[in-house]
């Protein structure tokens, strides 16, 4: 897969091949097993992008800009998100048979992606799309924060930039569908909402399963055993996440007022990092 992108891929500042990946320091990180089961599990979803991306281009089928786009600027860079992790996982836990336990992912992720899971229209899948990548740039961004291996944090860093421009992209392009579908701030709302309470993904949640399968051979995968996974991330993020910055990008597609939004802001904050902190 990386050498399938070493070359330039869309619009990223970074190629896989600009990774130092013989200069990671493996005594800072080969022992962190909540970083090894989040790096990997991400590695998994992201190297798999070419699968939700088809049901999108087909979601859009007919606006050629959205559609050459997705093609062949938002799936190549997450293919690279995908494969700069995959590599990562391989050079420091060489052990981990990535492989196998991909292999087993994808069998049972890909029934789960099904154009039934988009928006009911498209301004309100632009939406969604906003709250994902607001997710995933948060995420890396709390990665690269936390994160005491230097490869780690530049290879998440570089993620993170990648998801805010992608980011620009969704919502540059749910305000064209806003204009003509008139979605209501309540379905606006109600579709964030929605998206962003959704604390037990089922992409997450698969990867997880599958790399604790690979790596813990011979014990039972259970919910609680996931439930601790997330646990994990919150408390690294308690420190670590970019709270200012998700709440700003989550809040956008509601146009809200300026003087709303000096209260709104603030309040949902707290409220964040009240989650991270239970």
């Amino acid at each position: 897969m990386a050498s399938n992108l070493k070359d330039g891929v869309g619009n990223a500042s970074w190629t896989v091949a600009d990774i130092p990946f013989d200069e990671i320091d493996h005594s800072l990180i080969v022992d962190n097993s909540e970083l090894f089961y989040l790096i990997t599990a991400a590695s998994f979803i992201e190297i798999t992008s070419d699968l939700y991306t088809r049901n999108l281009i087909d979601y859009y089928h007919g606006n050629p800009e959205i559609e050459h786009w997705l093609e062949n600027y938002w799936e190549r860079e997450e293919l690279q998100h995908g494969a700069a992790l995959k590599l990562y996982v391989e050079t420091v836990w060489p052990d981990f048979q990535w492989e196998k336990a991909y292999h087993d992912f994808v069998d049972e992720y890909s029934t789960t992606c099904q154009m039934e899971n988009l928006a009911a229209n498209r301004s309100l899948e632009m939406v969604a799309r906003c709250v994902i990548e607001t997710g995933t740039a948060s995420f890396y961004r709390t990665l690269s924060e936390a994160s005491p291996e230097p490869v780690l944090k530049l290879i998440t860093t570089n993620i993170s930039n990648d998801e805010v421009r992608h980011y620009k992209h969704f919502y540059r392009y749910f305000l064209e569908y806003r204009d003509r579908e008139r979605p209501s701030r309540f379905s606006v709302l109600k579709q964030l909402w929605q998206r962003g309470t959704c604390v037990k993904s089922e992409d997450a949640y698969i990867a997880y399963k599958h790399v604790f399968l690979e790596r813990s051979k011979g014990e039972a995968f259970t919910i609680e055993g996931y439930d601790k996974f997330r646990a994990s991330f919150r408390r690294i993020g308690r420190t670590a996440f970019p709270y200012e910055m998700a709440v700003k990008m989550i809040l956008k597609p509601l146009d809200l007022s300026v003087p709303v939004g000096r209260v709104v802001q603030p309040a949902v904050e707290t409220t964040a990092r009240f989650l991270f902190s239970i």
